[in-house]
């Protein structure tokens, strides 16, 4: 079925990667794994506290060290951070080993699912949306670069993802 034993879903804050994961690793009998939960495992803390008393570059750091030991595991579904692909050795370490999903939405798509989420930090700001639209435009081109597969989550159910990814992962050559 797949060149690789995992599978990776990147996509923008609010497209699903959690949600989508979760359930896709019970239908492929997969361990689930996410990111920022692993990080705030570690830290005893929320990602807010952390992006509060390390800054953006503090949290990076925090989240290559958990994708680097992640991705080393076997049979998982990583639910990564939307700005996990920023950083190149996390891009290369991703496609190396596994199957990268980038669940796509649009940035309207994103703010309706995330405005009421007080654990965004990089939503704190006068315009939201405008921040959304911004990031989306920023990360995207990245996005598109590592990804396998890009399924669109735009108005969409989990099942309906997680039917459409596991039909594609049986049909394609991936």
């Amino acid at each position: 079925m797949m060149r690789a034993q995992n599978i990776f879903i990147v996509g923008p804050m609010g497209a699903g990667k959690s949600t989508v994961g979760r359930q896709l690793a019970e239908t492929l009998s997969y361990t689930f794994k996410d990111s920022d939960q692993e990080i705030q495992r570690r830290t005893g803390v929320d990602i807010p506290t952390i992006f509060e008393f390390e800054g953006e570059t503090g949290f990076r750091a925090r989240e290559r060290q958990v994708i680097e030991a992640l991705v080393a595991e076997e049979r998982i579904v990583l639910a990564t951070g939307g700005g996990a692909i920023l950083n190149p050795e996390n891009r290369q370490d991703l496609s190396a080993r596994g199957v990268v999903i980038y669940l796509h939405c649009s940035p309207e798509q994103q703010y309706s699912r995330t405005a009421r989420d007080r654990n965004r930090p990089l939503l704190e700001t006068e315009d939201p949306l405008e921040r959304l639209r911004e990031i989306m435009a920023e990360r995207e081109p990245l996005y598109r670069q590592v990804a396998d597969m890009v399924v669109s989550t735009e108005k969409r159910g989990t099942s309906s993802v997680v039917k459409e990814i596991c039909r594609r992962l049986e049909s394609e050559e991936i």
